[in-house]
């Protein structure tokens, strides 16, 4: 037998087989492991890992940042190796891509011998609008699709493309995949996602709420029932995903009902910068009052809004959280009213599906913030959730931070969207 990078031929007196070799597996014969390079771009910044699917060990990590911006640089780390530093000019994201397929056969940083060790690519897409309830392997129809719904995230969905379509021209015949945020809320009732306006804005413009995060909310309601011994078919679980953009999403045997993003990712909770839920009217009224345009109150209420606006102080929770312990009261403020619109979301979730098993936190408030943590179960003892203070005192780890008695479970879940990519990914093309 001889092995070849993508066949393996075998020979005999009378056949030559041909096999193909991502989907020939068995005992006897010795197949190369498949490798996912999982990819999320955004506007300027492009977030890598290369992953072995054989045992989900990640061989490869990375950041390129500023693309299109002087000053870019890729930050790089294979698993056991010291991490990089490379800064070189990227003006677009072809130019950083080429540079991280570069860092990753590089010979003394490098994770890979040569690229034809990547099996597959797998792309996070921001907005799949109705027409993606699972991951896709990527063709001209679905770039076509893709497109069509970047009047729904103009913000991420074009980036989104510029990804796969440098992967594409770098890496002509590898297959991509596409994993969509929105996806895993395609389950949501119709009641859960229309809004209360004139039917003919859904039927005309696809005017109805979407949520985003699916990837990690599927990914730690999962988790959540495989740490509890049960079947997720059997649980009601509340998954929130606390970050700097944060969503919270009602899991009912399974599948997502409802969750607080909507047409965009600003509806729902307050998040660092994004206002969440407000009533609409403030939008004319302010308009008027500071002779404003619509797009310039957009960016307010997406980028300057949240805890930053609030507190004054920051944006990053640690910040504000520093500020309010030294007696900075709109810090203070801004803490309270975060927790309060989670705690309003998980006491409308828990009645929406008729009870709770267990709540997950996750992302990077939800894992990292004790403090966080316990303020926004406070109150919810009625539901049977009490949160044990010793077990609550941890960071990025998986564990139960509730008590032994407590009828609801409340889990920390480090969150994991590029495994999620990764597996929908082999499963697609392996």
């Amino acid at each position: 037998m001889k092995k070849s990078k993508k066949f393996i031929i075998i020979e005999s007196d009378d056949i030559l087989l041909t096999i193909h070799y991502q989907a020939f597996k068995n005992n006897y014969w010795e197949v190369e492991e498949m490798k996912v390079l999982v990819m999320n771009c955004g506007s300027s910044s492009l977030k890598y890992q290369l992953i072995n699917m054989e045992n989900e060990e990640v061989l490869a990590i990375g950041l390129a940042e500023r693309i299109g911006i002087d000053g870019s640089v890729v930050k790089h780390e294979t698993t056991g190796k010291q991490k990089v530093t490379i800064e070189e000019a990227m003006v677009d994201h072809k130019a950083a891509i080429k540079i991280v397929l570069e860092a990753l056969v590089h010979n003394e940083y490098g994770a890979i011998a040569s690229m034809d060790e990547i099996g597959a690519v797998g792309h996070r897409v921001v907005h799949g609008g109705e027409k993606f309830a699972s991951s896709v392997v990527i063709n001209d129809e679905i770039l076509k699709a893709i497109e069509e719904c970047s009047d729904l995230a103009p913000l991420h969905n074009p980036a989104n493309l510029m990804g796969i379509n440098a992967c594409q021209e770098i890496l002509p015949n590898v297959p991509m995949v596409g994993v969509f945020d929105t996806a895993f809320h395609q389950t949501m009732p119709e009641a859960s996602y229309m809004y209360a306006l004139p039917y003919e804005l859904y039927e005309k413009h696809a005017v109805r709420r979407y949520g985003f995060h699916g990837t990690s909310h599927k990914y730690v309601s999962a988790k959540a029932a495989e740490m509890l011994g049960k079947s997720i078919e059997e649980l009601k679980i509340v998954t929130c995903h606390l970050g700097n953009g944060a969503s919270i999403a009602a899991v009912k045997n399974g599948q997502s009902i409802d969750t607080s993003m909507g047409l965009t990712p600003l509806e729902g909770l307050v998040m660092g910068t994004r206002c969440g839920d407000i009533d609409p009217a403030i939008i004319a009224f302010w308009m008027e009052k500071e002779n404003i345009t619509i797009a310039e109150a957009t960016n307010v209420m997406n980028k300057k809004s949240g805890v930053l606006g609030l507190s004054g102080v920051s944006s990053d929770f640690r910040d504000i959280e520093g500020a309010a312990a030294e007696g900075n009261k709109r810090a203070q403020l801004a803490l309270d009213v975060y927790y309060q619109r989670v705690k309003k979301y998980i006491g409308a979730y828990a009645a929406e599906m008729g009870g709770i098993d267990a709540v997950v936190f996750t992302a990077g408030l939800g894992e990292n913030s004790a403090t966080a943590r316990k303020a926004i179960c406070e109150d919810l003892e009625f539901l049977g959730m009490k949160i044990d203070d010793a077990k609550n005192d941890v960071r990025g780890k998986q564990v139960v931070v509730s008590t032994d008695d407590s009828t609801v479970k409340v889990l920390l879940i480090p969150t994991n969207e590029e495994l999620v990519i990764a597996r929908d990914t082999k499963t697609l093309v392996g």
